[in-house]
């Protein structure tokens, strides 16, 4: 595992299994996530974009073993150790959760009401025993407040006192009290206006500056990636479909997929006369997915092969990965 690389995974499937069985007896499994290959660098900003229900999300938790692992493998390492996620035992477990953390999308339902902001901020360190005395967590507490914008008189209110971006900067200074190297941000600005959604997006990458972390940021929103990441993987019904610098993404996207998106993005140029590609139908169920490129039943540029055959994640250039079979046709 090269030295730059912080997040591996070859081959990753999470599969959920249903209460309920078929017609015939067998039980549906949802696949959730099938055969993704991904590295994140330490130190960046990477993006994971696609429509709800691509498994955006379980790829997230998966990486933070969040979610049991159903094929393949997830491997972390920075510069003191190394996990297999896929065969960690409890004590390494607990080691991770430090060095790893989530935001989560909904800051209202994320805190708890009966706890101060300096109980919520807290708590990670006391769960972890990362702290020997209350005065040593209270200056960490402090400082990581001080570092999310909170001032001192807002650890001891209560979260209903805050508005959603200032719950959310509550959220991000719990997530990075424990001072971890890798952070899942799953729609962590979704629920925000977006004027507060630019300020907390703001201070998230102040924050990954400083701090050295590596972010994996999931969001449905093209606009807000492009103005945070430094590399952006489509992810389409449970598979990567594209991966690239940020920057070549947006400038040349090869999958069709990945052109839908981009198309869609709301132009504030009043001369911009671009037409946005309408994806027709629904994404597929993950209980039955269809045969082939997984995209073929919405793909206007579906052939055979498409149908037939499933297109493997394949080097577009140094940096660029697109999964279609057309994509060199379609640049013509």
């Amino acid at each position: 595992m090269s030295d730059d690389i912080l997040i591996r995974a070859r081959d990753l499937s999470v599969h959920f299994p249903l209460a309920r069985t078929s017609l015939f007896g067998e039980r549906p499994v949802v696949k959730a996530v099938e055969g993704v290959n991904l590295d994140i660098a330490r130190g960046n900003f990477f993006g994971l974009v696609g429509e709800s229900g691509s498994g955006k999300t379980t790829l997230g938790r998966a990486c933070l073993k969040a979610v049991p692992i159903s094929r393949g493998t997830v491997r972390y390492r920075d510069e003191e150790v190394e996990y297999d996620l896929t065969e960690i035992g409890k004590e390494e477990i607990r080691d991770y959760r430090r060095r790893s953390q989530l935001i989560f999308q909904d800051p209202y339902a994320a805190l708890s009401p009966r706890m101060t902001v300096r109980d919520i901020i807290a708590e990670p360190l006391e769960v972890m025993g990362l702290t020997k005395s209350r005065e040593e967590t209270d200056e960490r507490v402090r400082e990581i407040a001080a570092r999310c914008r909170l001032n001192l008189e807002h650890l001891r209110r209560f979260p209903h006192a805050f508005s959603g971006g200032q719950r959310q900067r509550i959220s991000i200074a719990r997530a990075l009290v424990s001072q971890p190297r890798f952070v899942v941000a799953d729609e962590s600005v979704a629920a925000l206006d977006v004027s507060i959604q630019a300020d907390v997006l703001n201070l998230l990458k102040d924050i990954q500056q400083e701090m050295g972390l590596t972010f994996l940021f999931i969001s449905h929103d093209l606009s807000v990636v492009a103005h945070v990441c430094d590399h952006v993987a489509v992810m389409y019904l449970g598979r990567l479909v594209e991966s690239a610098p940020t920057r070549e993404l947006f400038a040349a996207p090869r999958h069709p997929y990945t052109k839908a998106l981009l198309s869609a993005i709301p132009s504030l140029d009043p001369d911009d006369d671009r037409v946005a590609q309408k994806l027709e139908g629904e994404i597929p169920s993950p209980t039955n997915p269809p045969p082939g490129c997984k995209f073929q039943t919405r793909c206007p540029f579906a052939t055979d092969i498409c149908r037939r055959e499933e297109p493997k994640l394949v080097h577009s250039s140094s940096e660029h990965e697109v999964a279609c079979h057309r994509w060199e046709e379609l640049m013509e």
